[in-house]
């Protein structure tokens, strides 16, 4: 990314280094005539609808959000108008990870995917789109309730562990979406793409924490129902910008279930319809049920648990001492007392020291570049924990600074060296850093070497949490796993471009006005040389109508949809929703 634009928006504007990474240029000049058409068809269809099935008023949040049914929403207009809820948008090529998508809403950003899906996934795409994203996220985040469990989700999600499964899952789907929206792509390639989406799917071991919340946030964010089970409306985003998966999840067939934790045991496929939805009563159910998941994650529990899950996470972690001094690294080891209470953490590679997310002067990862250890827990008779003393108890002590000092653990761990150094914050004793240092185990092992160098000992009786990530990411420059797999970019032919020109003349004469009977020529075009096209007939049929010219033209135009709904299943109902539209049209106020 040459230069970072914020859009005069305070919420993009505040994103750090790390997510900005992500982020592409919208180049609204690379959406065709088909592709604005597309988004109009959709949007239509949408309103008609989901005005009476959608929880949220749904031109009032087309408003807000700065989207209007005629053209695809451009990243500024976008920003002016979210800038006034206090939220904003960026543009990113496809999934990102989830830890970073999560990330992005805990900053009030909506990530929206700067592609929009082809006319023959106009009613569905696995893949993330324009549509999906502004239309079905944008909306609804008006609602103050609504954003506010957004937000607090992002940011719960953003500490959620993940594991290396985790990546391999996210690129087979990545790779997968990539797939099924490129023309003509090879049947071959796409089962392929598919099986290993569905081994991932059912290899993924015990599941991680971020597994878990995905799950959560699917149910929720993405296809979330809200209301009663025999009477619930749409708030999920996955809902709102499919119509085809907006009318059919309300058949019968389709079970409703309550959202409750257990929402957490179900799993989910992108790719096909969901046989099962959950409805909440209320959005604070939807806080009330993140609560109760977020009060078993490591970052809450810490301690056995949290490190357990950082060392099987094989990922840049935070383990908080109970001081508040935070070591980042990569857990490589930690040992447990018989009542399985940590007493010594380890850190492999470039490791950090911090307070209150702010990295400690003189102790980044160039410094700590080898890793970083410490015990955990009390000194040995003393009913006080070390963190707890005050400066003229430690130095009755023997801890002094330019004195030698012996510490010994109720773990059996034994710290002899020259005090440098001690590092008291808001009356919490944090680091004591030794020259001459040894560090052995009960059993005499050696744990550091004087002949290592200078050994900064955390303190903390206990470590209260662990969370992925480092603790001060701009300091530790912690760039998240991006995809080298890159989403497609179709290269037009002849056929193509003409086309898209006669898309164009169509949406001309809507916006301008002018000689209608020139629409006749669009037509004979479209049906020499694009006969399998419905979307522009349709348009033109919709002009027609609406200005009531060219009658003759009009029936031939109805004629041939009317016959190709029949006579080709995959667009009986595209089409016939496009001519009840025709009949019924949205009040033009509507139309903005």
């Amino acid at each position: 990314m040459a230069s970072f634009n914020d859009f005069g928006n305070s919420q993009v504007a505040a994103l750090p280094a790390h997510l900005k990474q992500f982020i592409v240029e919208q180049n609204y000049d690379h959406y065709t005539p088909v592709d604005h058409a597309v988004w109009r068809y959709v949007m239509r269809q949408n309103y008609s609808y989901l005005k009476d099935i959608a929880y949220y008023p749904y031109i009032p949040g087309l408003n807000k959000a700065g989207l209007s049914i005629e053209k695809i929403p451009n990243l500024q207009e976008m920003n002016d108008a979210l800038a006034k809820i206090g939220w904003g948008a960026v543009t990113v090529d496809g999934f990102i990870p989830p830890a970073a998508f999560m990330e992005y809403q805990a900053y009030r950003v909506l990530v929206i995917a700067a592609d929009i899906r082809q006319l023959n996934h106009i009613e569905y795409t696995p893949a993330p789109d324009i549509i999906h994203e502004s239309a079905g996220h944008a909306p609804i985040i008006a609602d103050h309730d609504y954003h506010q469990y957004l937000s607090y989700f992002g940011s719960i999600g953003a500490k959620a562990m993940f594991s290396a499964q985790d990546f391999d899952l996210y690129e087979a789907i990545r790779a997968l979406s990539i797939l099924k929206e490129m023309p003509n792509a090879d049947e071959k390639e796409l089962k392929k793409a598919e099986d290993l989406v569905a081994w991932q799917q059912e290899n993924m071991g015990e599941p991680s924490e971020m597994a878990l919340l995905s799950r959560l946030h699917w149910w929720t964010v993405e296809y979330g129902l809200i209301g009663t089970l025999e009477n619930p409306k749409i708030y999920g985003a996955g809902l709102l910008s499919s119509i085809g998966e907006s009318a059919s999840c309300m058949n019968p067939d389709v079970e409703k279930l309550w959202y409750t934790i257990d929402a957490i045991k179900y799993s989910y496929d992108i790719t096909k319809p969901q046989p099962h939805l959950f409805v909440t009563p209320t959005f604070q159910n939807l806080i009330d049920v993140l609560e109760q998941y977020a009060d078993t994650m490591a970052f809450r529990v810490g301690g056995t648990i949290g490190l357990k899950k950082a060392l099987d996470s094989k990922n840049t972690c935070t383990a908080m001492y109970s001081s508040g001094l935070q070591v980042t690294g990569t857990i490589a080891e930690f040992k447990v007392n018989k009542s399985n209470e940590p007493y010594f953490v380890k850190t492999s590679g470039p490791s950090a020291l911090s307070v209150n997310n702010k990295q400690l002067y003189g102790h980044g990862k160039n410094y700590h570049k080898d890793g970083f250890s410490s015990p955990v827990g009390k000194l040995k008779g003393y009913q006080k924990p070390l963190e707890d003393f005050s400066e003229e108890e430690l130095s009755a002590i023997g801890i002094k600074e330019n004195e030698t000092a012996v510490l010994n653990f109720e773990s059996g761990i034994t710290v002899s060296g020259l005090v440098k150094s001690i590092l008291i914050n808001n009356e919490k004793v944090q680091l004591i850093t030794f020259t001459d240092c040894t560090v052995k185990d009960k059993d005499s092992n050696i744990l550091f070497d004087p002949a290592w160098g200078i050994y900064d000992m955390a303190v903390g009786e206990k470590i209260v949490s662990v969370f992925c990530g480092a603790a001060d990411k701009e300091e530790f420059i912690e760039i998240p796993h991006k995809s080298a797999t890159g989403t497609h970019h179709v290269q037009y032919d002849s056929s193509t471009l003409e086309l898209h020109q006669l898309y164009q003349q169509v949406r001309n004469r809507r916006h301008t006005g002018g000689d209608y009977g020139f629409l006749g020529n669009v037509w004979r075009k479209l049906q020499a040389n694009h006969h399998d096209d419905w979307l522009c007939a349709l348009e033109i049929l919709e002009l027609l109508d609406h200005e009531n010219a060219e009658t003759q033209l009009a029936l031939e135009i109805k004629g041939f949809l009317e016959q190709k709904a029949a006579q080709e299943p995959e667009f009986t109902k595209l089409i016939n929703d496009g001519l009840y539209l025709i009949k019924h049209p949205i009040e033009q106020n509507l139309i903005f």
